[in-house]
């Protein structure tokens, strides 16, 4: 009988395969936490990405929120939103109250850089006449949305339409006007077109302000505007001067004719009382002298002399031919003579 197969003694049939049952190493690596939890950290990232939505508009600012790239709040007020996170929707915050600047006909450090091409600042005005303008213009966001979407570059749109308004008022007005009187007048009308194109064009932009910083003539005609524009400003003097000096000399003689008026007229109103009162005496003085004329005559007499003999020299000599010292007093000083002819 053959002998294989059978087992020696001692021995038992596990032990052909020593490992077959051995127990897995405490130290061997695990499978990472995502696998164990998958539910658990997608959860997680879940909130944390609806979370991500949750943005905030501070005081200076407002917001457009785009969805799929389609506006679905043109405007968002400052404070705390809730929106879809990206990529489902978007937030994009616009400071409004910022004012922005605009230069047309090239900045000061450009030209003194010589960057910039003097053809852009000429201008030419209803004289036929060039002139170099430098304009700054300031202006702020109207509408977010629209501001965002609907120009590709808003400060170049703003720009074209306040120097298509500037050259049509300077075309409409002399070289003389445009640089000094009409500046101010000029500035208004500009902003208020160019905020209706603005408008029409839909670009969310409000226009603050449009100031002509500069504007002079060409280089080679400016000796000639400064003579005139020196001229002119003589001429406003002198014809200042001569309003002042009007204004001066006509209120003291209209002051003076009315105050000669009213003495006139005083004068006028004291003579015709005064000679009311010597009518009214002198009647009733002819009514006593008719009741008795020889006193009312001897009295009137008397009150003429008295009147009159003060005011002259007197000598008084009687019937004999003598004369009456007695009348001159001692220390009396002589009247003066007149004067011979």
């Amino acid at each position: 009988m053959s002998l294989t197969g059978v087992a020696k003694p001692g021995t038992h049939p596990e032990h052909e395969h020593p490992h077959a049952h051995e127990h897995p190493h405490p130290h061997e690596a695990r499978p990472p936490v995502w696998r164990r939890h998958p539910k658990r950290i997608g959860g997680a990232l879940l909130a944390l990405w609806l979370l991500s939505g949750v943005y905030v508009v501070p005081a200076d600012q407002q917001a457009v929120v785009t969805r799929f790239g389609k506006v679905v709040e043109p405007r968002v007020m400052p404070g705390i939103h809730v929106s879809w996170p990206w990529p489902i929707e978007r937030v994009t915050k616009l400071k409004v109250q910022q004012l922005q600047r605009l230069v047309i006909g090239g900045d000061i450090s450009d030209g003194i850089l010589g960057r910039t091409d003097p053809r852009i600042s000429q201008f030419l005005t209803g004289d036929q006449n060039l002139i170099h303008m430098r304009v700054v213009v300031q202006y702020s966001v109207g509408d977010p949305a629209q501001y965002l979407f609907r120009a590709e570059n808003v400060s170049k749109a703003v720009g074209a339409a306040v120097e298509a308004e500037l050259a049509h008022r300077v075309a409409n007005r002399g070289v003389d006007a445009v640089l000094t009187t009409e500046k101010a007048a000029i500035q208004e009308e500009v902003r208020a077109a160019a905020q209706r194109i603005i408008d029409a064009y839909g670009i969310g932009v409000l226009l603050a302000s449009v100031n002509i910083e500069s504007a002079q003539p060409p280089p080679e005609a400016a000796d000639a505007f400064r003579d005139v524009a020196g001229a002119r400003a003589d001429a406003a003097r002198i014809v200042n001067e001569a309003h002042g000096y009007a204004n001066d000399v006509i209120p003291r003689a209209r002051g003076e004719a009315e105050r000669l008026l009213a003495e006139a007229e005083a004068y006028r109103r004291r003579k015709i009382n005064e000679a009311l009162g010597d009518a009214s005496r002198f009647s009733q003085v002819a009514r006593e002298y008719e009741r008795a004329r020889q006193v009312t005559g001897r009295r009137l007499y008397l009150e003429a002399m008295e009147q009159v003999l003060p005011r002259i020299r007197k000598l008084v000599v009687d019937k004999s031919g003598n004369l009456d010292l007695t009348i001159i007093r001692k220390g009396t000083p002589p009247a003066e003579r007149p004067p011979r002819q």
